[in-house]
Formats: structure tokens, C-alpha cells, sequence
């Protein structure tokens, strides 16, 4: 029986990240495209992406969005 191939990370159309916010919550698995990220910058577009897409939550909610503490990809091996 053949084994199935897993997809390289480079092929994934998005990378999941943990968020936790200054006021101590956390929000799990948050994605974010795989095309936006990589490059000279590394993660960091991750958080501007996370951000907006708070925002747009927040807005549709009625609830203010919480500021981010720390943005880690989730899932790291």
C-alpha cells in the first residue's frame, strides 16, 4: 500500500498562527496566506494581516478589538 505524500510547507496555501493579546486572551489557529510571508520580512506581515482581519471582526461584532501581544506560528516542530 502506498503511503501518502504530505505537502511540503512551501505548498500550504496558509500558515496558522496563536495569538495572545495584551489582556491575556488567546485565539488559536488564525490564518494567514502562505504568500504573504516568507521573504526579507519572515513572519512579521503575519501580524499586520492578523490585525486587519480583527479589525473586521470588531466592526461586524460591535466588540473593540484587543491589542496583540504576541503572534507564534502554531504547530512548530
Amino acid at each position: 500500500m502506498a503511503k501518502a505524500r504530505r505537502k511540503a510547507d512551501s505548498d500550504r496555501e496558509f500558515v496558522l498562527f496563536n495569538v495572545v493579546y495584551e489582556d491575556g486572551s488567546q485565539k488559536s489557529n488564525r490564518r494567514v496566506p502562505s504568500s504573504e510571508l516568507g521573504g526579507l520580512d519572515g513572519d512579521e506581515p503575519a501580524r499586520a494581516i492578523i490585525e486587519e482581519q480583527d479589525r473586521r471582526i470588531a466592526e461586524l461584532s460591535g466588540r473593540p478589538a484587543g491589542r496583540i501581544k504576541s503572534i507564534v506560528r502554531a504547530g512548530g516542530r
